[in-house]
């Protein structure tokens, strides 16, 4: 990763992305951090030397603004990370129409919406990098998972159509594909004893990822080295998705 480059990251939370600020930050990264909650943003704004914007995802009005004020502050971003995410769960014909439209309003509307006024951005340009935050229910769908699987698979086809589209004008995108986090918005999953078996059983790893464990991926897909990686989803699953 060349010094200096900037990079907008979005659906900033305790997990992937707040682990890949402080990565890009050790890389001598400018910053711009985006979540709804931006108060929330302050520690890890400071411990990185951040910018941070207040972004509803699914509000092109909030999405403009929230690209208009970065720029102003950090200029035109090389990389743009795109990580928000929601879910429900339950039996497939138990699930609220409203929770499912709320899902997929932040996974493939608010994807859209980042990734349209990011690649005009980088167009204007000539290059860049569109990341987004997937999962392995992007390859294959899971058990009471539905909206969430649902979300994923049309990110992923989003940035595959974009990968296709953009890459002759400077841009590539691609996607990373997570199994299963050890993180805050999977604690209730986690204290599940039989979702747990569950996950440990069917990736041959047979266990849940770490943070650590994360980062890197995205960081790739952000450097040099991934100049032509285009349209490709990164498994950072230990298998899940090749076993399931």
């Amino acid at each position: 990763m060349a010094a200096q480059e900037t990079a907008f990251i979005i659906g900033v939370g305790p997990g992937l992305s707040a682990s890949l600020a402080q990565l890009f930050a050790k890389e001598g990264m400018e910053l711009v951090l985006g979540a709804r909650d931006v108060d929330k943003l302050d520690a890890l704004a400071r411990e990185t030397n951040a910018a941070r914007f207040a972004i509803d995802v699914a509000d092109p009005g909030s999405v403009e603004k929230f690209f208009a004020d970065a720029v102003a502050d950090k200029g035109t971003p090389d990389i743009v990370v795109y990580n928000p995410s929601a879910r429900t769960r339950g039996p497939f014909v138990e699930q609220d129409p409203e929770a499912v439209k709320n899902v997929l309003m932040i996974s493939c509307y608010g994807g859209f919406l980042v990734g349209q006024a990011a690649a005009r951005l980088m167009l204007e340009k000539g290059s860049g990098s569109i990341q987004f935050t997937g999962a392995s229910a992007s390859v294959k769908g899971y058990p009471q998972s539905a909206s969430f699987a649902m979300g994923k698979f049309g990110l992923r086809g989003l940035a595959q159509s974009m990968a296709r589209e953009l890459a002759p004008k400077g841009i590539t995108v691609n996607a990373i594909a997570p199994g299963f986090f050890a993180t805050e918005m999977n604690e209730a999953l986690l204290s599940d004893t039989e979702f747990t078996a569950w996950v440990e059983q069917r990736t041959p790893t047979g266990r849940w990822g770490q943070m650590a464990e994360i980062g890197g991926a995205a960081a790739f897909l952000a450097s040099d080295a991934a100049s032509y990686v285009n349209g490709h989803v990164l498994a950072v699953d230990g298998g899940m998705s090749v076993s399931m």
